[in-house]
């Protein structure tokens, strides 16, 4: 199954997946601001980093759970 195609089905079958895919986006959004930025502030900069930082696990996650989606279809 497509990428999009199963974030799209999950995210309407499955409330933790629409919670961490929203989320994912959500940071998306504040990174996408922080880097329109030309100069960070210390904790602009360290905002940054921890943002990354839970984008990824949020990332993991989506992942496992796309994989128990798809192995509960066989």
């Amino acid at each position: 199954m497509e990428e999009n195609v199963l974030k799209q089905q999950l995210s309407q079958e499955s409330p933790e997946f629409k919670k961490v895919l929203d989320l994912h986006r959500e940071y998306e959004v504040r990174l996408q601001e922080l880097s329109d930025k030309s100069n960070l502030t210390d904790g602009e900069d360290q905002e940054q980093k921890e943002i990354k930082k839970k984008k990824l696990v949020l990332k993991d996650r989506m992942y496992f759970l796309m994989a128990q989606y798809q192995k509960s279809l066989l």
